[in-house]
């Protein structure tokens, strides 16, 4: 987020501002790759419909911050755009997005849509982003390995002692099957699977409303001993320590892991291009019981500058009506209003259901230096838990995770 207040910066510099209002007739938006099974046909449908017509691009994961960032500044960014929720603070507090606030909670359903997502959209009590798409992590198991391993492949673990001990047993089947899989060596992707196990067990990661990191807690190092035991006792393949997030899917499709902490997103694509592998969906549980969830997805934002409200609330109307819930649903995004969800979800898959039911419980971290703190290749994070999973020595880096992302979270604050 240094690129956020580099560009803020010379914004203001420059004299730039954001962006005229923007015409009744025509709008453009911006969404990143990971929705492009969805997007593109929403507002192909939405526009067959409405008189006001979206012109959207797709524009690839890794390049949609910088990107948004410049055009932000050079007043040449989109009128809307899908933006990773986590991100919705930091483009709010450079003074790049437009404040929804009035509009958001005149919506007759306000109060039914994703508290996660309108927390993560929420800076200094203005609500800045509104939940376009949704993914809640969940653990998936493998049905046909637990029924070898002779366990009930109707009941996943619920709580840390049954992860490991079933992954034992799974392990046990021998050859190239292991008992449990994730990507230990991508930050975001731990994020998403592995906070829920502190959340669940009674910890927390950021407090004080995003300024205070609390790392070395009790429930941080049972975590990390959890998934320490798994590795060390070989219940999880060599490559996870390397796995930047390439396999982070791919692994629990081969049909020979029985357990892996993942995202929603995987049900369609296991449903659709792997339909051998028989899978079982449950929560991601705390040491002793409980289940939390990451409520992941896009915010819907307005670059600021862009004062036609009439049209946000007729693309809002859209999403959030079962026409828009439901055409999500089927392509890949979790219903984002709860009233609605259960008709959203009815033609579908029922594994999506539990997924739903944790997305109610999910939490989103938000800080407007995530990026540097959490989602950098090498920021303290991902730093930490690569050598915590792997490593010698928990405490140092703990320690020393500890104390780089307070100087993160300070050096913002200033």
């Amino acid at each position: 987020m240094r690129m956020l207040k580099i560009v803020a910066l010379a914004t203001i510099a420059l004299g730039i501002t954001p962006g005229a209002a923007f015409a009744q007739s025509k709008v453009t938006m911006w969404s990143r790759s990971s929705s492009e099974t969805f997007m593109p046909t929403l507002i192909k449908t939405f526009n067959a419909s409405h008189k006001t017509q979206i012109e959207l691009q797709i524009v690839p994961n890794t390049e949609m911050v910088q990107k948004y960032a410049i055009a932000a500044a050079g007043g040449s960014a989109p009128d809307l755009l899908s933006l990773d929720l986590v991100y919705t603070t930091a483009f709010a507090a450079a003074g790049q997005l437009e404040d929804l606030t009035d509009l958001a909670k005149s919506l007759p359903f306000f109060a039914n849509l994703s508290k996660a997502h309108v927390g993560a959209g929420t800076y200094q009590d203005r609500i800045y982003g509104l939940p376009m798409s949704a993914d809640a992590s969940v653990l998936l198991y493998n049905k046909r390995l637990f029924r070898q391993a002779g366990l009930d492949p109707e009941k996943g673990p619920t709580n840390w002692a049954e992860i490991e001990s079933y992954a034992g047993k799974i392990n046990a089947l021998g050859g190239d099957i292991r008992g449990f899989y994730f990507s230990g060596a991508c930050g975001g992707c731990n994020a998403f699977t592995f906070m829920p196990l502190i959340w669940a067990s009674g910890g927390d990661i950021l407090v004080d409303g995003g300024k205070r990191a609390t790392l070395d807690t009790p429930q941080m190092r049972s975590a990390i001993d959890l998934y320490r035991g798994l590795v060390a006792k070989g219940y999880v393949p060599e490559g996870a320590r390397t796995d930047s997030g390439a396999n982070f899917y791919g692994g629990f499709a081969t049909d020979k892991i029985g357990m892996s902490p993942i995202g929603a997103f995987a049900i369609g694509n296991l449903v659709r291009n792997y339909p051998h592998v028989e899978f079982g969906v449950t929560f991601i549980p705390g040491k002793d019981g409980g289940k939390s969830s990451f409520a992941g997805g896009d915010n819907f934002v307005v670059t600021a500058g862009r004062k036609n409200m009439g049209v946000v609330r007729e693309f809002l109307d859209f999403i959030y009506s079962v026409e828009g819930q439901s055409l999500l649903a089927k392509l890949g995004s979790l219903p984002t209003r709860s009233d609605v969800a259960d008709e959203a979800l009815k033609a579908l898959d029922q594994r999506y259901r539990v997924a739903t039911q944790a997305m109610a419980l999910g939490r989103t971290p938000t800080s407007p230096v995530y990026n540097d703190i959490i989602n950098s290749s090498t920021g303290p994070w991902k730093q930490m838990l690569n050598e915590v999973f792997f490593g010698n020595d928990v405490s140092g880096s703990l320690a020393r995770a500890q104390k780089t992302m307070q100087s993160i979270l300070d050096s913002a604050g200033k």
